[in-house]
């Protein structure tokens, strides 16, 4: 009875982390999903993954205008922007915020948070979250980096410590880009993902 009692304990909890994480999304070594299609930059210009890729990989990072994970670790995304220029790399910032796309996550926001921030670098649209969810991605920020043959290479957080650049430890992205564009395997491949939920409009989040 007790084994009976433990195994629907199991079969329940299963269930219930399928329910809340509905979007599996890609893996280490799988092939970049959705990479022709085309999605609104702030300037104005459809782009597709393919388009800002480059000859040793593309890095994504999804992202927002107000999650304060993302306030806290924005500088160093020109700092990873560069590393990837460096190692002829594409980057990107991606906004699947839809169910803030009236509000705080417009495009008129995004412009002008880009502004104020000064962006250097792509931002897009992700409408209806259909990249976010065929990714996979869950925060804000979310990084994947993919290599010359657009497989993933390493996803999670930029590094360890978002509040403290001096305090960090563990370089997780800028160590993947170097990696990836010797054609070394990252190391560690993945991170836990810190951030802000993405604001889905199928989900109350």
């Amino acid at each position: 009875m007790k084994k009976i009692v433990l195994l629907s304990i199991a079969t329940f909890s299963l269930f219930a982390f399928t329910i809340n994480n509905p979007f599996k999304g890609i893996k280490t070594g799988d092939k970049a999903p959705l990479t022709e299609v085309k999605m609104k930059d702030i300037s104005g210009k459809m782009l597709s993954l393919n388009d800002i890729k480059k000859e040793n990989g593309l890095c994504v990072i999804f992202s927002c205008n107000t999650c304060p994970f993302v306030l806290d670790w924005e500088d160093r995304y020109l700092l990873a922007a560069n590393l990837c220029k460096e190692n002829n790399m594409g980057f990107v910032l991606v906004n699947s915020n839809e169910a803030k796309r009236t509000g705080e996550d417009s495009f008129e926001n995004m412009i002008k948070h880009a502004q104020e921030k000064n962006y250097s670098y792509f931002y897009l649209v992700d409408e209806n979250h259909h990249l976010a969810d065929a990714f996979g991605a869950k925060t804000t920020p979310h990084v994947f980096l993919f290599n010359k043959e657009m497989k993933l290479a390493y996803s999670g957080s930029i590094d360890d410590n978002h509040k403290d650049p001096i305090a960090v430890r563990e370089h997780f992205l800028p160590n993947a880009i170097k990696q990836t564009a010797q054609g070394l395997s990252a190391s560690p491949d993945q991170s836990p993902a810190k951030g802000c939920s993405i604001k889905r409009i199928s989900t109350n989040n």
